[in-house]
């Protein structure tokens, strides 16, 4: 992948009922070159949007790709990568660290409303299943929307110069914790 390729990476981390969003675009060659912060609700429907309106508000057309930290952030408010990639027009592709059996038993267990559950259910089970990548002697865990599996691989793959998570999920994660601790 040439060093000037761009991705954005979205992260977040939360304190009581507000989850700060981190987006940071950052190169191929590990430069970072823009920010762009937002918040959704804990326990929320909001964070397809926002990652939406974060895209929008970021507004760079030289970005190639959307990284996800995962997919559902904020006490399982729960993303739609089909939405993000229709209204985003970006390969989306959601990485998670962990080997994990799925979330519908914790979605069950988290929420006493059966409606609240099968939302997010319904939201959770129309996204593409999880597949193992092997990076740098790590497995992470990709679905993508909008680019094939063998090329989000290797997507995730060019952007983690070190260990298992992809540069700008890295630097999303440091900003978004540092968005926190100023509470």
């Amino acid at each position: 992948m040439k060093a000037g390729v761009r991705a954005l990476g979205v992260a977040e981390s939360y304190r009581e009922s507000t989850s700060h969003l981190a987006g940071t675009v950052v190169r191929a060659s590990r430069v970072v070159d823009g920010f762009v912060f937002d918040t959704c609700t804990v326990g929320g429907r909001d964070a397809t949007e926002t990652v939406c309106a974060m895209v929008d508000r970021l507004d760079r057309e030289d970005v190639r790709y959307l990284l996800l930290a995962g997919i559902a952030p904020a006490w399982f408010n729960v993303l739609d990568l089909h939405a993000i990639h229709d209204w985003t027009g970006l390969p989306t592709i959601s990485v998670t660290f962990e080997s994990s059996p799925g979330l519908e038993g914790a979605i069950r267990e988290a929420f006493d409303d059966p409606d609240i559950v099968r939302g997010r259910l319904d939201t959770y089970r129309a996204q593409p299943d999880r597949r193992p990548v092997t990076v740098n002697d790590e497995t992470v865990y990709v679905r993508a929307v909008g680019i094939e599996d063998d090329a989000a691989a290797d997507v995730v793959r060019a952007f983690t110069p070190e260990g298992g998570r992809p540069e700008p999920l890295r630097v999303a994660r440091l900003a978004a914790r540092g968005l926190v601790d100023r509470e």
